[in-house]
């Protein structure tokens, strides 16, 4: 949740001070944080539906998309991505790539996420 948290200040910032990262290379990104915020916009955006997934809200919590790593594996580069953009979110998007990380590990290892939060797992009655 570190990252979500990161990313919605690193887009309170960019409102503030808007910067691409970038912009040591190529000015051609600056039409995205200046004179609309559209990047900002979209940072605060994933940031806090990210936080309201992560600490699931009682209509979000054993949802499908609750539940599915495959839709975390989809939505986190995403969100990495806007985040490498902006010169405030460096940090999220380095934050988040630790996190795709571990969720495909956890994805190959054939781990699931509970319908309920903060829950474990229930053993099957069969025993193998």
């Amino acid at each position: 949740m570190a990252e979500f948290t990161d990313q919605i200040g690193g887009a309170i910032e960019g409102f503030i001070w808007p910067k691409v990262f970038w912009d040591f290379m190529t000015d051609n990104l600056n039409g995205s944080v200046n004179p609309v915020p559209v990047l900002q916009i979209l940072n605060l955006l994933l940031g806090l539906l990210g936080l309201a997934w992560e600490w699931p809200l009682k209509y979000v919590a054993g949802s499908l998309a609750h539940r599915s790593i495959e839709f975390r594996l989809i939505f986190y580069p995403l969100s990495a991505l806007l985040s490498m953009l902006l010169y405030q979110g460096t940090d999220p998007a380095l934050y988040y790539l630790i996190g795709i990380g571990v969720y495909f590990w956890a994805y190959s290892e054939g781990e699931i996420v509970c319908p309920v939060p903060w829950t474990l797992p229930k053993r099957s009655e069969y025993k193998v």
